[in-house]
């Protein structure tokens, strides 16, 4: 599985949900409408990207296996599955690491 489409995910992602809640032209907390579908957007995007993750981990997995059992001649095969799921699980890290920061600095935030 290529995971060149992974690149942007996080902006795109920000993006979409901040395109939601201007499309409906109101940032006021008091209308849960629009931040329940701005955050259930962030959080099947969020989704879809641990699931991918999840995916390609597994892939890595199986190639592993396959090879340990004779089944696969191909040691780039597996290394090219190994640094896939790699670089997935690093980028899944770093998205969680970005929308904890932004929590704490919300909840730092002085009403």
């Amino acid at each position: 599985m290529d995971i060149s489409n992974l690149s942007g995910v996080a902006t795109n992602l920000v993006s979409n949900a901040l395109e939601n809640i201007s499309k409906n032209n109101s940032l006021v907390v008091s209308e849960n409408e629009n931040t329940d579908t701005a955050f259930s957007n962030i959080l099947s995007s969020a989704m879809g990207l641990v699931n991918q993750t999840n995916y390609l981990s597994e892939k890595a997995e199986q190639a592993e296996i396959d090879f340990a059992l004779g089944n696969a001649d191909s040691t780039h095969d597996v290394a090219v599955a190994q640094q896939k799921a790699y670089i997935s699980l690093q980028y899944t890290v770093a998205i969680k690491n970005a929308v904890l920061d932004a929590y704490k600095e919300i909840m730092n935030m002085q009403i």
